[in-house]
């Protein structure tokens, strides 16, 4: 009686946690962004449309981070939405985003999981240039903020995008915004002929 009811139970427990997930998920706002076309801060080559928004203000955030403003802690959110209106299905998974400020310095995209064990030095002043390339990130000893759900949840993840098709989310750089700063983008490629889309390049403004 003992060994059967083991599993039973376990199932019992399995069962409870996936409806708690299910139910986390659904108290969960959502976040829609609308189509590449529709963004100020965009480009158009070779059938493929990307646009790119840089998240700044509390009233800009919200909709997808709520209460955390990543820019006070040091991380420029900038969506990108991808829209593919060739007859080709397109593999992201080389693909480069790097930011490039009005003097010239180059900020890659600091991958989502890595930003829980930065250590927010508050709202970054004009003169912050970025991170140290090749430095480790800092680790904080209390409860990160960047931590929360949104910032990887939220983030892009798409590998591969089909005709007609389009994929959305975040890149996070450890730099403040300036007005002139650039959004490039490499290594879009067809996923079956390998060939290279050439290179976006999209300034970005308030």
């Amino acid at each position: 009686m003992k060994l059967t009811s083991k599993p039973l139970i376990l199932l019992l427990g399995v069962a409870a946690m996936l409806l708690t997930s299910a139910a986390k998920e659904k108290e969960r706002p959502k976040f829609t962004p609308g189509p590449a076309a529709s963004y100020t801060c965009r480009q158009t080559s070779q059938n493929v449309t990307i646009g790119a928004a840089a998240l700044l203000s509390d009233t800009q955030t919200a909709p997808a981070f709520g209460k955390l403003n990543p820019n006070d802690l040091g991380v420029l959110p900038v969506l990108v939405v991808i829209q593919n209106d060739t007859n080709q299905t397109l593999t992201l998974e080389n693909m480069k985003v790097e930011l490039t400020t009005p003097d010239r310095q180059h900020v890659e995209a600091t991958r989502p999981a890595d930003l829980r064990y930065l250590h927010g030095a508050g709202r970054p002043g004009a003169s912050y240039p970025g991170p140290v390339p090749g430095a480790p990130p800092r680790v904080s000893r209390k409860k990160n903020p960047l931590a929360s759900w949104e910032i990887e949840g939220r983030a892009f993840a798409a590998r591969m995008l089909p005709p007609k098709e389009r994929a959305s989310g975040f890149f996070y750089f450890r730099t403040p915004f300036r007005e002139g700063a650039t959004l490039y983008l490499t290594g879009l490629r067809e996923a079956q002929t390998g060939k290279e889309l050439f290179y976006f390049e999209i300034l970005l403004e308030k």
